[in-house]
């Protein structure tokens, strides 16, 4: 059986890796291992794994065995046979370790942009679409007004950064517990797919933001954690680009927005792959919100959100296709053609 799922995973994972290394070479900047949520990304995503692996068994053993100690080593066996074969453990190594390489990847090619790009950058022709759109307004000012400036703020901020923690947590969730095991290919390779296209995005069409180009747009927001982020960006890019800082990453690029993709995504994956539907209204509250707070902070334009988009649903489709996941209703909803990895060629 071919395995399409693994091809792009690994192939989209090679790719960015070659880039990036060719990149690398040629500016004579070294690669780096940004650091995140929970460290390294080399500690982190084996920490979240390992920490969802013993969540899937430590709860499991503790409730069918009623505390009983004899008990507890039988339990936790038979959900490792049951749970964690062959299938599983391979869906968790590849996935992992072709993420964090598309990932890191990620980070040092949108690190490399000016380097690589110049100073070119599109934020006013962006800007001018944002306010023909608004008929004239600033799209900021007009959401500042709407949702006022106080608490709404703090709010908006906690959703928009919940990004940072979801990326990985959402991988480890879908690695280890999809009930299907294309399910878990299926949310790997589209995140692959959605952090390549971005990367693309960003060098088809060089932004800073409207929050870094036009910041007194946002005097008027109070103090969070999304406006501490995005300062801690500015004098990041300040020190790779002006002060020759070595072993850090600047990580800013507007178009297009990859928090609308992600979010997307695994909105849609929550459609299409779990049952329940307060989950459902849970992760589409959440992308909706998201939109809303590129805009309200700045960090993004109108057209950067659409792009996002776009990316997501590319992404999604792509890696359905390459799992093995048949789409009916006119792509509406979709049922897996295999229960395994090995999905046949030809879906009927």
């Amino acid at each position: 059986m071919y395995r399409p799922a693994y091809a792009l995973l690994i192939g989209t994972a090679a790719l960015m890796g070659v880039l990036a290394l060719i990149a690398s070479i040629s500016l004579d900047r070294p690669l780096v291992d940004p650091e995140g949520f929970l460290g390294p990304s080399w500690l982190r995503l084996p920490l979240l794994v390992f920490g969802a692996f013993l969540l899937d068994i430590l709860p499991r053993t503790l409730w069918a065995s009623r505390f009983r100690v004899k008990d507890m080593p039988a339990v936790a066996t038979e959900r490792i046979r049951t749970h964690w074969d062959r299938e599983r453990i391979t869906l968790v190594v590849l996935g992992l370790v072709c993420f964090y390489v598309t990932y890191v990847c990620y980070r040092n090619l949108k690190s490399f942009l000016p380097f690589i790009m110049g100073e070119d950058k599109y934020d006013r022709e962006l800007h001018l679409i944002d306010r023909a759109l608004f008929f004239g307004n600033e799209p900021a000012t007009v959401l500042h007004e709407i949702f006022g400036t106080g608490i709404s703020a703090h709010v908006l901020s906690s959703i928009y950064l919940w990004f940072l923690p979801l990326v990985p947590l959402a991988l480890a969730a879908w690695l280890v517990w999809s009930r299907n095991i294309t399910f878990g290919y299926w949310f790997a390779t589209s995140q692959c797919i959605a952090w390549s296209l971005g990367t693309a995005s960003y060098y088809a069409l060089p932004t800073l933001g409207p929050g870094f180009q036009y910041s007194y747009l946002y005097t008027d927001l109070p103090e969070t954690g999304t406006s501490a982020l995005m300062e801690g960006l500015f004098y990041g890019r300040k020190g790779v680009l002006r002060d020759g800082v070595e072993g850090a990453v600047q990580s800013v690029a507007g178009f297009a927005s990859l928090h609308v993709a992600i979010t997307l995504l695994v909105a849609l994956m929550v459609q299409y792959t779990l049952r329940n539907r307060w989950i459902h209204w849970i992760f589409w509250i959440n992308f909706a919100i998201t939109v809303v707070a590129t805009l309200y902070f700045g960090w993004h334009y109108i057209a950067d959100d659409f792009a996002g988009v776009v990316i997501a649903l590319v992404a999604f489709w792509v890696g359905g296709l390459a799992s093995g996941q048949k789409f009916d209703r006119h792509g509406l909803s979709s049922h897996p053609t295999s229960t395994t990895s090995q999905v046949p060629v030809e879906v009927d």
